[in-house]
């Protein structure tokens, strides 16, 4: 199959969760003998040359780029909010330039699938549609809107909370809006998949979740398990942020109490200015981006993901566990994995029973060799991309048989 797939940030490298979700899975499908191409969006955050690509990853995908501004302006905001019903996070990915390499693509090429890898590729199927008479298929990372009311449930009041409720409302005007403009629905969880079904979708979907290498990810628990825990990710995220802040306001003091000697460890890309003065408390250690994620994780046998808001699913978490990592997170952060609390991972909301947790499994070597070993062997057996990428293939094959709308 001849498989177009449009991103709204480009995919290498792959150093958050959407960069990885979109890259694994265009490398998995290429992978089964299909050829992929991929047009993405170079923005400020993610930019990275085509030119430099390694050359095995670009033998493999071939990559066309855009440059596309999408910094928020003052001006532009405020317009778009007095005179504009679109969500600015939207509008800020609309691109002229963006949509003539489309549409040079769509015209110069044969696809059987051209796959939008999340909702803000969704005002370009208009475009599609006119010059593309395939299937449109619509990978939904999350439920945008989703991220944006959790994280408004939790935001103190004001005018940035205001001005968020409303983003969130048109967010979510926008996001039911795409629903069966697509003619195939490709959520990254089940759950994600019931929620558009009550949105409005009528598409047939294929659950298509974020997926390893399991070759990639070494498994080994050391002997001597120390008292530090780890978190990675993007400290530009606002769901991050806000975990961060209620870890070390609620639960780490809670833990010191009980373990003195522990360590909570912190890194990330994008930190904002200042931000390691912000979280410098007891026993923390900052380490800001790190070259190397997974050499990072290494390091430690707990891994920490305490997420309030967001939506989809935690890239981080089925790394850690693909590495043996004993991750400890909410109901939130554990949403789409279907892992089992205290056999493969730890689930708590309630900041006393986080902490307790923690301290009792940190105390314990042999629960926490138990949950590392499961957690590995739950990833290798439920998350291998060659196995999803199969899936796909065969639903993409069977709907472009049966010519199915």
């Amino acid at each position: 199959m001849n498989i177009l797939m449009l991103a709204h940030k480009m995919p290498y490298p792959p150093n958050d969760g959407g960069t990885i979700a979109t890259l694994s899975m265009a490398k998995a499908i290429a992978g089964l003998g299909n050829k992929v191409t991929m047009l993405a969006m170079n923005t400020y955050k993610h930019n990275f040359k085509v030119s430099d690509i390694p050359s095995d990853l670009s033998k493999l995908i071939e990559f066309y780029t855009v440059e596309v501004d999408t910094k928020i302006k003052s001006p532009e905001l405020l317009f778009n909010l007095l005179f504009s019903r679109l969500p600015y996070n939207a509008k800020r990915f609309i691109s002229a330039s963006y949509k003539n390499k489309l549409i040079e693509l769509l015209s110069n090429n044969t696809f059987d699938v051209v796959q939008l890898e999340g909702l803000y590729l969704y005002p370009y199927i208009s475009v599609i549609r006119k010059y593309f008479k395939g299937k449109i298929s619509f990978r939904a990372h999350n439920i945008e809107h989703e991220i944006w009311a959790r994280t408004v449930k939790n935001y103190p009041s004001g005018p940035k909370k205001w001005y968020l409720k409303l983003l969130t409302k048109r967010m979510r005007k926008f996001e039911i809006s795409s629903m069966n403009k697509f003619d195939l629905l490709i959520p990254i969880t089940e759950r994600d998949g019931y929620v558009f079904e009550f949105l409005g979708n009528n598409a047939p979907r294929c659950v298509a979740p974020v997926g390893i290498e399991p070759e990639d990810y070494t498994y080994h628990i050391k002997d001597a398990i120390k008292p530090e825990i780890a978190f990675i990710g993007s400290l530009d995220w606002g769901p991050n942020q806000e975990g961060i802040d209620w870890f070390l306001k609620k639960v780490w003091p809670e833990i010191l109490k009980h373990r003195p000697d522990a360590k909570f460890h912190i890194a990330g890309r994008n930190a904002p200015k200042n931000y390691e003065f912000t979280v410098k408390k007891q026993n923390v250690v900052f380490h800001g981006e790190v070259e190397n994620a997974m050499e990072y994780l290494d390091k430690f046998t707990f891994m920490v993901v305490p997420l309030l808001s967001g939506s989809g699913m935690r890239v981080k978490i089925i790394e850690g566990m693909a590495k043996g990592k004993v991750v400890f997170t909410t109901a939130i952060g554990a949403e789409g994995i279907n892992a089992e609390h205290s056999n493969n991972i730890f689930i708590e909301n309630n900041p006393d029973k986080f902490a307790k947790t923690i301290v009792q499994v940190m105390s314990n070597s042999t629960l926490s060799k138990s949950v590392s070993a499961n957690a590995s062997k739950f990833i290798r057996d439920n998350f291998s991309n060659q196995q999803i990428a199969k899936r796909l293939m065969q639903f993409y094959q069977t709907h472009i048989n049966n010519g199915v709308k």
